[in-house]
């Protein structure tokens, strides 16, 4: 065993004895295993990195924290320490801590990024234990990823290091522009976006997605509606995680319960609000022509009220009759107008198993699909207002993965067998 090894077992070992660790895949094992370092630099943000570091150790991951010296002078590396349970680097020894960290470890995210940080990664500066780090990393061509974080007409300057540090393959996730501030996107973003550039690195650049969700609504009169239960988490993980991936992404939804992050709109390409099922229909004919993969997980009513009473029907009225009608199929339409996209729908049924399985079948070949990811009303953890499912990925071969875990990672996996499908064309 070399001194490498021998200091990567002294850490995990007192890491495991710290309180902290107890977090440790709490929620996923998405990133067991995994060592990630997170760069902090001065910036006022700074506190909404110990959520990030906690989500990833919730994920599977080990944080290493490297604070830039204006970091420690807003926060103290102790807090760090506790939040991760693994020592604070603060400054560059005799020990060469960037070169052993960069050996160790998988990635490396800077946030909050200052424009200083950037700009001395940018010119080669080697200065502090974050820009020393970042330009091991690169020579070992490691992920570093980057989250700016400054005032507006700074970001608008430092937009020129940005493209430099891309093209050195730097990947960047986007501030909340508010206001004169470019601000720390939402921290369970930030930490959902490093787990996936970490796994899955930009694997969908250039690919052109569209994906619906989340329910319509079809009234009955002005206040009365006939809908469902969708959330529409399933289809915006779908959305997010491609774009995190590099995607250009265009999410069509209707009334979402889901997604309180803030700005999560912003890492779309284009997001459409639509209410009524023939308002969804037209929305994704018009974008679908330009799409090469399209994800139908939405929920959009199967029948509508025949007539729409005008105002509201009084409460006092006493029994109503209400005759139903189909509306039209989404997926019917939208794979006629684009043949040539690989077509992903989804059913939700009241069955498990293998009846499940064969409904979805059924539906594939019904709508000319290429993939059909099929999930059960009735088992508990799945489907309609949870935050994980059970799915079938089924394809006319059959079943080619079934796939238990939150929305997020359900996303990750129907991805991968999508873009395996689209590649292999």
């Amino acid at each position: 065993m070399n001194s490498d090894e021998v200091s990567q077992v002294d850490w995990l070992d007192w890491g495991q004895s710290h309180p902290s660790w107890g977090i440790v895949s709490s929620s996923d094992n998405t990133l067991k295993g995994s060592c990630i370092v997170l760069g902090v630099t001065g910036s006022v943000a700074i506190y909404k990195s110990v959520d990030v570091a906690r989500q990833l150790m919730r994920w599977g991951a080990s944080v290493r924290v490297v604070m830039t010296k204006a970091a420690t002078e807003l926060v103290s590396p102790t807090l760090f320490e506790w939040a991760t349970g693994l020592p604070v680097v603060t400054r560059l020894t005799g020990a060469v801590e960037h070169v052993s960290l960069a050996r160790r470890c998988r990635a490396l995210l800077i946030a909050p990024a200052t424009m200083d940080t950037l700009a001395d990664i940018a010119s080669f500066h080697a200065s502090d234990p974050v820009s020393a780090l970042a330009q091991e990393m690169l020579g070992l061509g490691k992920p570093v990823l980057a989250v700016p974080v400054m005032h507006l007409g700074m970001w608008r300057r430092t937009r020129r290091i940005v493209e430099k540090l891309a093209r050195d393959g730097v990947a960047f996730m986007e501030p909340r522009v508010e206001g004169e501030q470019a601000k720390y996107p939402d921290p369970y973003l930030v930490a959902w976006w490093t787990e996936s550039r970490v796994l899955r690195g930009g694997d969908l650049d250039g690919v052109n997605v569209l994906v619906t969700a989340g329910p319509t609504r079809e009234h009955i009169d002005d206040v009365r509606v006939v809908t469902n239960p969708s959330s529409g988490l399933m289809g915006v993980s779908i959305a997010l995680e491609a774009a995190w991936r590099g995607a250009r992404v265009v999410l069509v939804h209707g009334p979402l319960s889901c997604c309180s992050w803030l700005g999560w709109k912003n890492y779309l390409a284009k997001t459409v609000s639509v209410e009524s099922t023939e308002e969804m229909l037209e929305r994704v004919l018009e974008e679908v022509k330009e799409a090469d993969m399209v994800f139908y997980a939405a929920a959009p009513a199967d029948y509508k009220p025949e007539k729409r009473e005008e105002g509201k029907i009084p409460s006092i009225a006493g029994s109503i009759s209400l005759v139903l009608v189909p509306t039209k199929k989404i997926v019917e339409h939208a794979v006629k107008a684009n043949p040539d996209a690989l077509h992903v729908g989804f059913t939700a049924e009241p069955l498990t198993g293998e009846k499940l399985v064969a409904k979805a079948l059924e539906k594939l070949k019904r709508y000319h699909l290429d993939l059909i990811a099929a999930n059960s009303t009735v088992e508990a953890g799945s489907g309609f207002a949870h935050e994980t499912n059970h799915i079938y990925i089924v394809s006319r071969d059959g079943v080619l993965r079934e796939v238990r875990a939150h929305k997020r990672v359900v996303a990750r996996l129907l991805l991968d067998v999508a873009l395996q499908r689209y590649q292999g064309r």
